[in-house]
């Protein structure tokens, strides 16, 4: 086997072995590393879990021992050499007699970004960066945002119709205690298996107190896979109209894992003692002017106080407007089902003032296609999460 495609292999395991933290490292980044001797053989490998504390490359190192000296090690994010919660990975490198470093990207840190890199040169130790770089990039483009700029990477997720309905005109109550959506579901249950998916990759969810009232769902990560902290549920409330009877709420006061949090700008005192009795913490934003909606770039300014590097909008039409018009999409991530609803009481992705001129539109860039069955998907981006 070439040494390149070996080089690749080795690579794409560590790729794999970081995307095992998924859920566990936040905040930090998701680390995979790989020892291999001379001969190619793996002689050990590690995943960086927050949780854990020790970084992907130590552990590597302790499983491969002594054999380590002289080894390549594989790598999907620069080793850091600069001390946090553990002493420097560049030191323990350096000691342990590791000959050859591949990696796919620099640390996304603006402030030790090539820093490790030039520690193990110093060191002569062999260092190449850059092969499988755009998909280590897509790993840890949460990180990325949150480190450059304090506040969450922000997806903006949706399902609808090939017309752009999300839901048909709204209706009675049907179903609401089910958490189905009244007018029933827009994609098949793959696609909405896939959703779950993406829930586990962000560490917040966030919707409008519109979603709560029309579909009454649960909006928990129902993967099956670890987290280490709980999914943040995030409810824009402006006037605190979330129902006592809501699924939401009443799973918070079973569950009292302090994972809902309800943003409002104006709230009666009584209704708030009750939603904080059961579990709910609830915290006051300035109302944006003249609509009175919570302020969107404050609401996410305090989620990155919070130590919340990913958010995922699983909002209504108004909220999906809001998102667009404040700037703050980093992505989105839209779901297609093969149906057609038409009429003008069915609603739309986006319910706003809208941008006037198809030179304002927001572009969406670096398009990647998905299919679920039937249905497919749309991924792409707003803006670079890597940029300052």
């Amino acid at each position: 086997m070439p040494a390149h495609s070996a080089d690749e292999q080795h690579l794409q395991h560590a790729l794999e072995l970081a995307r095992q933290g998924l859920g566990l490292a936040s905040p930090n980044p998701h680390v995979g590393a790989v020892i291999a001797d001379a001969h190619g053989k793996v002689i050990g490998t590690g995943t960086y879990t927050y949780a854990g504390v020790k970084h992907a490359e130590v552990l590597a190192l302790e499983a491969a021992g002594k054999q380590a000296r002289g080894a390549t090690l594989y790598i999907n994010l620069e080793p850091h050499s600069h001390y946090g919660r553990t002493s420097p990975c560049t030191d323990a490198l350096i000691a342990a007699g590791i000959h050859r470093v591949v990696a796919c990207m620099p640390d996304p840190n603006p402030k030790v970004s090539g820093a490790g890199f030039e520690k193990l040169r110093a060191a002569a130790i062999h260092v190449e960066v850059g092969r499988l770089e755009a998909e280590a990039r897509r790993l840890n483009e949460a990180f990325a945002r949150y480190i450059r700029h304090a506040t969450p990477f922000v997806t903006l997720k949706a399902a609808m119709t090939l017309d752009g309905k999300i839901a048909p005109p709204p209706v009675e109550e049907l179903n609401r205690t089910e958490g189905i959506p009244p007018g029933g579901w827009v994609t098949s249950e793959v696609a909405r298996a896939h959703v779950q998916e993406l829930r586990h990759q962000n560490d917040a969810l966030l919707v409008g107190a519109g979603t709560i009232l029309s579909d009454n769902p649960l909006l928990t990560d129902r993967s099956g896979r670890r987290r280490r902290r709980p999914l943040l549920r995030v409810i824009l409330d402006s006037r605190l109209r979330l129902p006592l009877d809501s699924r939401l709420v009443k799973n918070a006061a079973a569950e009292r894992k302090n994972d809902v949090l309800v943003f409002c700008s104006s709230a009666d005192a009584q209704k708030k003692e009750q939603l904080e009795q059961m579990g709910i913490r609830i915290e006051n934003v300035p109302a944006v002017v003249p609509d009175g909606r919570p302020d969107l770039p404050t609401i996410l300014k305090r989620l990155g106080e919070m130590e919340i590097t990913s958010v995922m909008i699983e909002g209504g039409a108004t909220v999906n407007w809001a998102a667009l018009a404040d700037g703050v999409v980093d992505k989105v991530f839209l779901y297609y089902a093969p149906k057609i609803l038409a009429g003008t009481g069915s609603i739309p992705f986006a319910s706003g003032a809208g941008f006037h001129h198809m030179s304002q539109a927001a572009q969406v860039k670096r398009l990647h296609l998905h299919r679920f069955g039937e249905d497919f998907a749309v991924e792409g981006y707003l803006r670079d999460p890597y940029a300052e």
